[in-house]
């Protein structure tokens, strides 16, 4: 699968953008701040319905402009298919395919699959847990159309949940209502972390020789799945604790507080390992899931890369883009580095300047 145009209208700094993307290496490079992202985030919104950039939709809409379009036309074993975008200052966005609205987000899920590598992503192994989940969810979403609307179900329950935490201290007869959400709660709860814990098994299988590689067979490395609680047991630790539910007027349990484990050569590299050590786990992380996309989807997925070249030594480099050889990639860049000249094919380059195309 490969994008093949995309078209802005008030989206960002882009009062108009028209673009045409080659099936394999295209290049964008220009300074900072004159609207290189912008275009990955419209491509990956496209795909997911939202901003890997967690941005409001509000936010996205060109200063002093109502609405937003975006339209991204791809192609998919061969047959063209069309993503319309449209984003209100007011009012719900609406998304339609191939010129039919849908009516929930789910239905976009899977026509195509985005897998977006910024530097951020380089830290995720020594930030925060909320971090490690995000990169679970993010692909996890891709791949199930039941799990995105899990995830949307669980936060959404977790919410009511805590807003009853609230009113306890306040309301008589509040309580009672706990055993409703705990119930629901526990229902999703469990196949969010059943979700989870079936993608790190996956992606065990494929980061290990990856990782290998990376390090010249010196290092081995290994994720593990670290629930908050178990599935069997959540409704129990959800009665057990809902005392100091209460007192803390939040949801202490589930999924919400998970992480995962990276572990080199069984040191917890999150704690204990170098900066070398834990930027090859993340690139190693991101080569497994371009791999795990691959061979679930049986297809190629897309790969943005947004100013990540200028993070990595050569070594990680010259990883990287041996990964990227066979699937349409887009590189955002400050400079057309020679770098890259000298390792790969090169098909369009666009240099990006103040919202336009120069």
């Amino acid at each position: 699968m490969y994008v093949e145009t995309l078209a802005l209208r008030n989206f960002r700094n882009y009062e108009a953008l028209d673009i045409i993307f080659s099936d394999k290496i295209n290049i964008l490079y220009g300074d900072n701040a004159q609207g290189k992202t912008n275009i990955l985030e419209s491509i990956y919104l496209s795909a997911t319905t939202r901003s890997h950039k967690r941005a409001k939709e509000k936010d996205i809409i060109r200063f002093g402009e109502e609405e937003s379009h975006i339209r991204l036309n791809i192609k998919k074993r061969d047959v063209g298919h069309r993503i319309d975008v449209h984003l209100k200052k007011i009012g719900n966005k609406g998304i339609a395919i191939d010129g039919i609205p849908i009516k929930k987000s789910t239905e976009l899920f899977g026509l195509i699959n985005i897998i977006i590598f910024s530097p951020e992503d380089l830290s995720v192994v020594k930030s925060s847990p909320g971090e490690r989940r995000r990169f679970m969810d993010m692909e996890i979403c891709q791949l199930s159309r039941i799990y995105y609307s899990n995830l949307s179900k669980y936060n959404k329950i977790l919410d009511q949940r805590n807003n009853t935490l609230k009113q306890i201290a306040y309301r008589n007869g509040v309580e009672d209502v706990l055993d409703v959400w705990d119930d629901q709660l526990v229902d999703v709860g469990s196949s969010i972390i059943k979700e989870r814990q079936n993608f790190i098994n996956m992606l065990n299988e494929v980061i290990k020789e990856i990782h290998k590689n990376l390090t010249s067979e010196g290092e081995e490395i290994e994720l593990k799945y670290e629930p908050n609680v178990e599935s069997d047991n959540f409704a129990d630790v959800l009665k057990e604790k809902r005392n100091i539910d209460i007192k803390n007027t939040t949801t202490m349990s589930g999924p919400h507080r998970d992480d995962f484990g990276i572990f080199i050569n069984n040191v917890d590299v999150r704690k204990y390992g170098s900066q070398g050590q834990q930027r090859t786990a993340a690139l190693s992380l991101k080569l497994a899931e371009i791999e795990l996309v691959k061979k679930i989807i049986n297809d190629n997925p897309i790969l943005l890369l947004d100013d990540v070249m200028s993070e990595l030594d050569s070594k990680r480099r010259e990883a990287l883009l041996n990964s990227i050889k066979d699937i349409q990639t887009i590189i955002t860049c400050t400079g057309y580095d020679d770098f890259i000249k000298q390792r790969i094919n090169v098909d369009k380059i666009y240099k990006i300047s103040n919202g336009k195309i120069v």
